[in-house]
């Protein structure tokens, strides 16, 4: 069965600029082929991802979170963590589960920043779209050849 929906989830810390994966993602993938999930942070990707993309009903699930720096090294913890978690995910359930979580060792609450990971996030965004779909081809392929 070739699936064309998709999961997308984005942490709701940094919405401002998590959200703008989105917008990259549905650049390329048609928003009516997308279900689109909130969390809070970065750290309940990884279960909710797991359990989408065990539903059947997914080609790939998408998640994206913007992980900073506190100060207090929390964020390295966090984002080794979410990462482990995702790709556990995916292989845990055999559906691709993709992700556009950062963690920039430089960023300072600006408009400058802002501005710069928001345009960052949007390519990355389309960069997990043209991931999602080539997976998707590549493993519709493989079903038919089997």
């Amino acid at each position: 069965m070739t699936h064309t929906r998709y999961a997308f989830i984005k942490a709701n810390w940094h919405a401002d600029i998590v959200n703008r994966a989105l917008d990259g993602f549905l650049d390329l993938i048609p928003a009516e082929q997308v279900d689109i999930y909130d969390v809070p942070g970065a750290f309940e990707m990884p279960l909710l991802a797991r359990d989408l993309a065990q539903t059947g009903r997914y080609a790939a699930v998408a998640c994206a979170a913007f992980v900073v720096d506190g100060g207090i090294y929390r964020h390295d913890f966090v984002a080794q963590a979410v990462v482990d978690g995702l790709m556990r995910a995916g292989l845990d359930s055999g559906v691709p589960v993709l992700s556009v979580s950062l963690t920039p060792h430089q960023y300072q609450e600006t408009a400058h920043h802002n501005a710069i990971f928001a345009a960052h996030f949007v390519e990355k965004g389309r960069e997990v779209a043209r991931a999602a779909l080539q997976i998707a081809a590549t493993r519709a392929r493989l079903a038919q050849a089997a």
